[in-house]
């Protein structure tokens, strides 16, 4: 019975694992077809994106028994999970924009260490020391990425640093709702509904006529950003967060591929240095919290 037991623990990591690279995967190519889309605005693309993951969640909903229902407990972490998922998507899309991918991507992967720090004030929970130091060598990695020193060039960087620390903050409400039982669908489809609402105005009264193949490209973004929800959903369902979480620094390394292959993008010596340090810490922190539950 013990070894049964442990062979379907062992399943379910290898399990995870492999749902987890695939929302890696998936999340990179949302960002891949997001610079691929060329010249469209910010709010455009992210109404796009948000559409895509609206439909999917709605029909995930429909076919539910509960449907549409939302808990009334729910409701302020709802609005705040969006408000902050929102604003650090549209600033992760500005990123894109106008940053190499890879440093982007790795901007947007701080958001584990902020929501450590969020977890103070909202949660309640005082963080290891482990993880304190954790956090300050990421922020200094950061400092690598940003390179304050560029000025104004250093405002697109700042701007995607804004963008993790709002995914960050979204996460720490989800994980607020999901101890009161709320539904990933609701989650999922009140996020989508409520971006595109904000980006809606922005989209009618500045909308640029899209060629087929960027329409194109943004369903993709949006298909591949489902897949990147919902992938990361299923994988803290099959094994903990502290065994698999350090597999999703793996977008960073396939957003860093895409721009090499596609679009003739370098890191520097600075965002290298910077992403051993993110990486590095991220991955010392899950090996000691990993042999802590053993």
């Amino acid at each position: 019975m013990d070894t049964q037991i442990k062979n379907w623990k062992k399943n379910d990591h290898i399990k995870g694992m492999l749902c987890i690279l695939a929302a890696a995967f998936g999340f990179s190519l949302m960002t891949f077809f997001v610079r691929l889309s060329g010249n469209v605005p910010t709010m455009q693309k992210a109404f796009f994106r948000n559409a895509v993951a609206a439909v999917i969640s709605f029909f995930m909903l429909l076919t539910s028994r509960e449907k549409f229902h939302i808990k009334k407990s729910s409701f302020g972490d709802i609005f705040f999970r969006c408000l902050f998922g929102t604003s650090g998507l549209i600033a992760n899309f500005y990123a894109i924009d106008r940053l190499s991918i890879a440093d982007a991507n790795m901007l947007n992967k701080l958001s584990p260490f902020f929501a450590i720090l969020l977890s103070i004030p909202i949660l309640k929970e005082v963080p290891k020391k482990v993880d304190v130091i954790a956090t300050v060598i990421a922020f200094i990695g950061a400092l690598f990425i940003i390179r304050p020193t560029a000025g104004f060039a250093a405002i697109p960087a700042l701007i995607g640093l804004y963008g993790g620390f709002g995914a960050g903050t979204a996460y720490v409400f989800v994980r607020r709702l999901g101890r009161k039982g709320e539904r990933t669908p609701v989650i999922v489809f009140c996020f989508s509904m409520f971006s595109c609402i904000v980006t809606a105005p922005f989209m009618i009264f500045d909308f640029h006529p899209m060629e087929l193949w960027q329409i194109g490209c943004l369903i993709l973004a949006g298909v591949f950003a489902s897949l990147g929800q919902f992938g990361i959903t299923s994988a803290y369902k099959f094994a903990p967060a502290k065994e698999i979480s350090v597999f999703d620094y793996t977008q960073v390394i396939f957003a860093a591929i895409w721009g090499m292959l596609f679009f003739d993008e370098l890191p520097v010596v600075l965002s290298i240095i910077g992403y051993v340090l993110i990486i590095g810490v991220a991955f010392v922190r899950w090996r000691i919290n990993l042999k802590a539950g053993d």
